[in-house]
């Protein structure tokens, strides 16, 4: 099968239509860089609109005694020491900026009487610094900055999937794709990239992920144009998803369930966080809680569905209306289930990449010239913990930073060199694919890497787990040889599918041996058998197919942070 083939020409080319990639594209589009943005799905509908709680500044305005430092100390301590300090600080001294970015772009944030913008308590912060828009933050600073990017006129192609980033002599010359509806083929030169295209906590069989997003593209197109990943073992697994039907598998239930008064009971009807956390109970720790329901489900106080119950209903009808609508409404949907009645039925779910593409602190460039990486896609912020808010100010700040370097890097080029043998293989990876026939449906090799996670690499881990999880891996990959593409009227999503396999699979693998390096419990890492941090392991792992893995120091955290860094009270707080 022949596909048309349509170049296009840009001086930076952004992948992913996410709240990180669009803050950069507008960056570059306001300094007058000429800027293409490509994502896989409508970018009104990227990741970012999920995110609900809040985003972190420290803006002083409901506590006044509140300071950048102390965000850095709150964040690096909550990160176990694995943040990098240079990056935080970027992060929480810039984030001011990124609020007052979104402010000039329209963001409508709740405000206090007097015009101030409020902020609330998010979980290990020592002050009120989390601003948020309802329990849709999220989803309005996507649309505030698709607002922004539609003003300035900055295209957005959303449904090419990129399947290569093009390299030569080790600087990026652009990337490969073909559109997901009709096949045709993009060719897209561009003076540098940005990767924007998320995380790969889609790789494990319960994820607050939807289908078809954050499958570690970012991580395998990174690794294969010649950059590493750091700490891809570290991943934030959320207490609450629920377990049916099964194409919604993981789709969270808000921690405001908790924070509202909700109870966890196990299948023997027993409420269980007592034995976990008597002083705090279900208001404890998100990772801390997702090892009781974890544990509770593996010693067989499960429900028959691998479960415990999450039970809201004891709440007043008004109270769950009028602060859990989502909650409620979600569970009408899906399972016809009234909350205000009966318990809801959850497991822990995969949620956040705290690992990622290894990058400068300084400009997120990567081991390849010419090549970013932003907000999920990119590490170095949140270490074995990722401090609730932090992850949205990150593609603020962060957005911004890129932009500049990114059209710096293209306005000094002098020259170019491109790779006809680089654009080949792209194009011979597509047509191979297309061609293949084999009897193995990729749909279901996608299932067994997650079944093979979801066993092996969950909330808990040991040696013999994750090498029984190496040793499916290895079958799994013998297997992809033989896949069949099969590409309909409906359009190339076959196609999409096999390359998000490749992408689950270098993701997995990089996850399994990172996991099984790192022989400790720190943070949402828990060993059961190293169930103590290790001083020697705090460092961070970089890992590549072709070197292993890396131990790479982490630079020493500033006297003045370190003097701030303290237990935080969690008294009345809901710690996520």
């Amino acid at each position: 099968m022949n596909n048309p083939e349509r170049r296009l020409s840009t001086s930076v080319l952004v992948i992913g239509a996410g709240g990180s990639g669009l803050r950069a594209a507008i960056e570059l589009a306001e300094s007058g860089t000429d800027v293409l943005v490509v994502g896989k799905r409508a970018k009104s509908d990227a990741h970012t609109s999920l995110a609900a709680g809040g985003i972190n500044a420290a803006l002083s305005t409901m506590d006044p005694e509140d300071s950048w430092q102390q965000h850095a100390a709150d964040t690096l301590k909550e990160s176990y020491l694995l943040a990098n300090p240079h990056t935080v600080q970027i992060v929480t001294e810039g984030a001011r900026r990124g609020i007052e970015d979104l402010e000039r772009y329209g963001m409508p944030f709740e405000r206090e009487g007097d015009g101030r913008i409020s902020q609330r308590f998010f979980g290990a912060h020592k002050f009120r610094r989390t601003a948020f828009a309802g329990d849709y933050t999220g989803l309005e600073i996507q649309r505030t900055l698709i607002s922004r990017a539609t003003q300035l006129e900055i295209p957005i192609l959303d449904t090419v999937y990129v399947t290569r980033l093009l390299v030569h002599d080790n600087a990026v010359f652009g990337a490969y794709g073909f559109d997901l509806h009709n096949g045709t083929q993009y060719l897209i030169h561009a003076d540098a990239v940005i990767l924007a295209a998320g995380g790969h906590n889609r790789i494990w069989r319960r994820t607050s992920s939807r289908r078809d997003e954050n499958t570690g593209d970012s991580f395998r197109l990174a690794v294969e144009a010649g950059g590493r990943l750091r700490d891809p073992e570290l991943v934030q697994f959320h207490p609450s998803g629920i377990i049916e039907p099964e194409n919604a598998a993981g789709t969270l239930i808000s921690e405001a369930a908790r924070g509202e008064g909700g109870i966890l009971r196990n299948a023997l009807g027993e409420r269980f966080m007592a034995r976990y956390d008597p002083e705090r109970m279900e208001l404890s720790t998100r990772d801390r809680v997702a090892l009781a329901c974890y544990t509770e489900i593996k010693e067989g106080r499960g429900t028959p569905n691998g479960g415990v119950w999450l039970d809201v209903s004891h709440l007043p009808r008004e109270t769950i209306m009028a602060r859990l609508p989502r909650v409620y409404q979600t569970m009408l949907e899906l399972q016809m289930l009234d909350i205000t009645r009966d318990p809801i039925e959850i497991a822990p779910t995969a949620h956040y990449s705290m690992g990622g593409v290894w990058v400068r602190p300084d400009d997120h460039g990567t081991d390849v010239d010419g090549l970013y990486a932003i907000g999920e896609a990119s590490s170095g912020l949140h270490g074995a913990n990722r401090l609730g808010g932090n992850s949205l100010i990150e593609l603020l700040v962060f957005g911004r930073i890129v932009g500049q370097a990114a059209a710096a890097y293209s306005s000094e080029l002098t020259a170019h060199l491109r790779s006809a043998s680089s654009i080949t293989q792209a194009r011979t990876e597509i047509a191979a694919l297309l061609a293949a026939d084999g009897p193995e449906n990729v749909r279901a090799l996608q299932r067994a890497i997650r079944d093979t996670m979801t066993a092996h690499a969950g909330v808990v881990r040991d040696e013999e787990g994750l090498r029984a999880g190496i040793a499916e891996l290895d079958l799994i990959e013998a297997r992809m040889e033989n896949i069949g593409v099969h590409p309909d009227i409906a359009g190339y999503q076959d196609l999409a599918h096999a390359f998000d396999l490749k992408s689950a699979a270098l993701a997995a693998r990089a996850t399994l041996e990172a996991a099984l390096e790192r022989r400790e419990t720190r943070g949402a890492h828990n060993r059961s058998d190293f169930p103590d941090i290790d001083p020697a392991l705090q460092v961070n792992l970089v890992w590549s197919p072709q070197g292993g893995i890396a131990h790479e120091e982490i630079p020493p955290i500033p006297a003045d942070i370190v003097a701030l860094m303290e237990e935080v009270s969690v008294d009345g707080k809901l710690v996520e």
